[in-house]
């Protein structure tokens, strides 16, 4: 939380060359305000410096207001005439004036809160009017985004604001190109993914030179000290999308690896792999599908033994064969080609659960990688070892200053609050909401609900309506668009496959009558710009086929219709079937409607309200769940931090 007065972080004498909270101790800051005093605290430095960006005459130089900053720290006195500047230079430059709402949630981010702005009302513009206010100061400005697609876009589209403001600022590329690295970062506001920050803020640290030596061995080079990206410290983040960021990307660790060699550890597991396929499940193991765990039986145990006592070596301890098996079982059972990774350029790539995309450079721990390769009879990648680790909650505790932005925050609010000590407001919509809520759908299988959902799709076309269809796998768009095909629907598919074309699929997706079967689309980052004709008819139609484990991805969906004002509708289609997620007696209490005929036909109607209630009783259990792992690896990343003191500070 910002104080008024509070000194500005910036790299020099007092906060040294790179400013970063301590590594261990970290608590989140006190928050003197109540919400509504902080609301109204952020009103009035929005009132204020729209009163000064309609002075022109009386604005100071960027100079002399970024010198105030340094001098008085971040109050109303000094904020309100330099945001007022920064939103006057973007009226001027742009040749659009920001908001009264773009202006509000601005306030919030420099006073330190996470602003819930729905999509559409330009979260882009507000967090630059932000990041240019603060680096006025002096301070090094992180906007963290969801992919480097983003960061390049909003990086060059921005670039005049900054540089009428006497700004540089700069895309974070990403790779190991230091020298590019390097220049980026002395940027005043640098565009970048939470990511490539986190890594090259390992790479910093005292497991950096290691890992250089390890890669330079490795190709046959002469080991070379390299310099480590001049980061300038951790000062201020703001973040967009920062319930994705901050809460659904970090159940992953980031772990900072080396190669090692690993003959000796492929042939035990191709050796695993061989044994769990001659396993029986419920005689030899148990699948737990929403942990992705399998856990032999005793039964399971002693076949094992009996399996491999003529291997020898590895195998002769209990413990090392029992966790092979299982990742071995799990590499079998749970994970899924074109569910939860990608075979492509005979390489395993993972998809993040999230946001659908391939997620580079992202392995699975523990021999899991590998055993995914050896199942899809893929060549092996260079196996590693753990040099350094964190997450993207210890990572973005360690920013002096941290704020953002997203669309889907309150559910989150409690936890947001306990782990980063951020206080969540929300940014009043611009114009009345006039999107259209249709009645859930369910049907009894995925023959019935597919048939229907065409039918639907073509419905809309016929209306000259542009159509959204979220799935949730690669697989499941693969199965709809053949369906569609078939049905003569002209449509295009957004996912794991097609990602690196998501600009122009995106472009094309608010034409009059564009179909797009899109996977897990709340993440995307992007906007839907909708035609003439596809207004008049009614606006952007979202069918939500997903199963999301969240509301708040629900509600991100959502949000790609009706976007500041327009029309537009959203309908989800759940299958009674699929009970994933639906505690106890709740789900043989839909087994039983459906026995009974409540559910229709064609579709549920008349009990809305009961599967309105399980779905999200079973997502409330969901998200609890992972809370509780994000918890876990917060406490796993202490742990490490503390078992690594010996090396030095860990930064």
């Amino acid at each position: 939380m910002l104080r008024q007065g509070a000194p500005v972080p910036v790299p020099g004498p007092l906060w040294g060359t790179q400013p970063l909270r301590a590594a261990l101790g970290y608590t989140p800051p006190p928050q003197p305000w109540s919400g509504l005093g902080a609301l109204r605290r952020c009103q009035a430095l929005a009132r204020d410096a729209q009163a000064h960006a309609a002075q022109p005459a009386q604005k100071s130089s960027p100079g002399a207001l970024g010198a105030a900053l340094r001098r008085h720290g971040f109050g109303p006195a000094t904020l309100a005439p330099a945001l007022g500047l920064v939103a006057a230079t973007a009226a001027q430059v742009l040749g659009t004036p920001p908001y009264p709402s773009q202006l509000l949630a601005a306030a919030m981010l420099l006073n330190g809160h996470l602003a819930e702005m729905a999509t559409g009302e330009g979260k882009t513009l507000a967090t630059a009017l932000a990041a240019a206010t603060a680096a006025l100061a002096g301070v090094p400005v992180h906007v963290v985004t969801a992919n480097d697609y983003l960061a390049a876009r909003d990086a060059q589209a921005l670039a005049p604001l900054y540089q009428a403001l006497g700004l540089t600022v700069a895309a974070l590329p990403s790779g190991h190109d230091m020298q590019a690295k390097r220049a980026a970062y002395q940027c005043s506001v640098l565009y970048a993914t939470g990511k490539e920050l986190a890594f090259d803020h390992l790479r910093q640290g005292p497991m950096g030179t290691a890992l250089a030596d390890a890669a330079a061995a490795l190709a046959g080079q002469a080991v070379q000290a390299v310099d480590p990206p001049l980061s300038r410290g951790l000062c201020l983040a703001l973040v967009d999308e920062c319930d994705s960021i901050l809460l659904d990307e970090a159940e992953v660790p980031l772990v900072l690896s080396r190669p090692v060699p690993q003959a000796a550890r492929r042939a035990f597991l191709f050796q695993a792999l061989a044994l769990a396929r001659g396993l029986r499940e419920g005689a030899h193991y148990t699948l737990q599908a929403s942990d992705r765990r399998a856990t032999l039986t005793p039964e399971g145990e002693a076949q094992a033994a009996q399996a491999s006592a003529a291997l020898g070596g590895s195998w002769r301890h209990a413990r090392w064969r029992r966790e092979a098996l299982q990742q071995a079982l799990v590499a079998l059972h749970l994970l899924r080609p074109d569910t939860h990774y990608l075979v492509r350029n005979a390489t395993v790539e993972l998809i993040d659960e999230v946001t659908g995309r391939v997620a580079p450079g992202r392995q699975w721990a523990r021999g899991l990688h590998t055993l995914v390769e050896l199942k899809e009879g893929v060549p092996a990648s260079t196996a590693t070892e753990t040099l350094a680790r964190t997450s993207f909650q210890r990572f973005f505790q360690r920013y002096w200053r941290l704020a953002g932005t997203s669309g889907t925050l309150w559910e989150a609010r409690g936890e947001l609050r306990a782990t980063f000590g951020l206080r969540v407001l929300r940014v009043p919509l611009r114009r009345p909401s006039a999107r259209v809520v249709l009645p859930a759908r369910a049907f009894r299988d995925a023959t019935a609900w597919r048939a229907a959902l065409v039918q639907q799709v073509a419905n809309y076309v016929q209306q000259a309506r542009p159509v959204l269809v979220g799935t949730d796998s690669v697989a499941d768009s693969a199965a709809l668009s053949a369906l569609l095909q078939a049905a003569g629907i002209a449509h295009q598919v957004l996912d794991a496959r097609h990602d690196a074309q998501e600009a122009a699929l995106v472009a094309q997706a608010g034409r009059s009558g564009c179909v797009t079967v899109a996977t897990r689309m709340a993440g995307r980052g992007t906007d839907i710009v909708l035609d003439a004709r596809a207004l008049a008819c009614g606006g952007l139609a979202v069918i939500n086929a997903q199963h999301n484990p969240s509301a708040r991805l629900d509600r991100q969906l959502a949000g790609r219709a009706a976007r500041a004002g327009q029309p537009g509708s959203v309908q989800a289609w759940w299958m009674a079937q699929n009970s994933w997620g639906l505690p106890g007696v709740l789900a043989p209490i839909l087994d039983a409607c459906n026995r009974r005929g409540l559910i229709e036909e064609a579709s549920w109607v008349r009990p809305q309200w009961l599967l309105r209630g399980a779905l999200r009783w079973g997502q409330w259990r969901e998200e609890r769940r992972r809370r509780a792992l994000r918890h876990m690896l917060l406490q796993a990343d202490l742990a490490w931090e503390r078992r690594l003191a010996f090396t030095g500070p860990q930064r």
